[in-house]
């Protein structure tokens, strides 16, 4: 599929190197971040192959609409390192992390940069929590940290991990936290020092995604073997029972099969469908209470990002190189672009389309 496909929009002045995360703002439901992420080598080649300036970001964008308002950069955030995670607080603030291992806190409106503080290790994953009022952290330090920027000391607490931590979200209190090993810990955010429920992945491999069902009831994870897993968080047998994992972004080329990592998973707000995307440059739209693909739609790049606005009807969809070819990759790699998809009845489960 086209990025000029009529239901899509193209964000202006993207990143110029691989991008790690897109996330939409909580309230606003045209506010979107975008965060990428470099290494020496991989700048060195990719971004000098197009002739571009060396840059590791978050950018602020005002996504608009097709024939009325433009799409709008409104401010740049330059980092000295990677940054691999970004969310926002509010509409005026946001945060960001990365390979420095600093936690910073984005001031939207005037494009200053205040540090809270910092891991010992790259801070992979972060997310703002608006029941507990607090920025949370993930780190390859194996620890768990709650962030108020408005205090004289920003970090509140830290948690330590027996494991690096590679993704989380939160739903409600409840606190999802997938890291190396194929381990996963379910917090209770409201008590922290409580025992959390420990489990193990139902994938064999290293966890790449994970995203909470915004009705409470589960998550879902993905590997970098083409899987994804369908969790709950009731551990009664019976509710065990309904977890389920399935095969996916998998294709037969010249009778050889092709598996591809699942680099990002986003539920829809309302409807509690959920949205899967690979390095095969393939998005898929699932109803996970039916077993059912609703869509799929290919693309020219490898997805690395997803994320729905707060309103469910617009998806932010980053295709930039993932790195899973090497540098034998970069000969056919496209310039990173974040397109914006406006939504319709295909993200609604069956028998609820108009």
């Amino acid at each position: 599929m086209s990025s000029d496909d009529q239901n899509y929009i193209k964000i202006p002045s993207p990143p110029f190197d691989s991008i790690s995360s897109v996330r939409y703002s909580p309230t606003n439901p045209d506010q979107l971040l975008v965060a990428s992420w470099d290494t020496v080598c991989a700048q060195s080649r990719l971004v000098y192959r197009y002739n571009i300036p060396f840059s590791q970001t978050v950018r602020f964008y005002e996504v608009g609409d097709k024939g009325s308002k433009e799409s709008e950069a409104k401010a740049k955030f330059d980092h000295r390192a990677a940054v691999l995670a970004c969310c926002f607080s509010d509409a005026t603030h946001a945060f960001s992390g990365g390979i420095d291992t600093y936690v910073r806190q984005l001031d939207l409106a005037t494009e200053n940069i205040t540090s809270l503080g910092s891991h010992s290790d790259s801070v992979s994953t972060m997310i703002y929590s608006r029941e507990a009022n607090s920025l949370i952290t993930g780190s390859w330090d194996r620890t768990l940290r709650f962030w108020d920027p408005r205090a004289a000391t920003a970090q509140r607490s830290s948690h330590e991990t027996p494991e690096r931590i590679y993704q989380m979200d939160v739903v409600n209190n409840t606190l999802v936290v997938a890291m190396a090993s194929r381990l996963f810990r379910i917090y209770d955010i409201r008590n922290m020092d409580a025992r959390p429920q420990d489990r193990d992945s139902s994938l064999k491999y290293m966890t790449r995604s994970l995203a909470c069902m915004p009705d409470g009831q589960g998550y879902a994870t993905a590997s970098v073997e083409g899987r994804i897993a369908v969790e709950y968080f009731d551990p009664s047998e019976a509710m065990q029972e309904k977890k389920y994992a399935f095969k996916c972004h998998r294709q037969t080329i010249d009778d050889v099969d092709h598996v591809w990592p699942v680099n990002a998973l986003a539920f829809h707000p309302t409807y509690n469908t959920f949205v899967s995307a690979g390095s095969d440059a393939t998005l898929s739209i699932w109803d996970h209470k039916v077993k059912k693909r609703l869509r799929q739609y290919k693309f020219n790049s490898p997805i690395s990002s997803l994320a729905f606005n707060c309103d469910g009807t617009k998806l932010a969809i980053a295709a930039s190189y993932t790195w899973d070819e090497g540098e034998a990759g970069l000969k056919t790699a496209e310039r990173p672009m974040v397109l914006v998809r406006k939504l319709g009845d295909e993200v609604k489960p069956k028998g609820k389309a108009n």
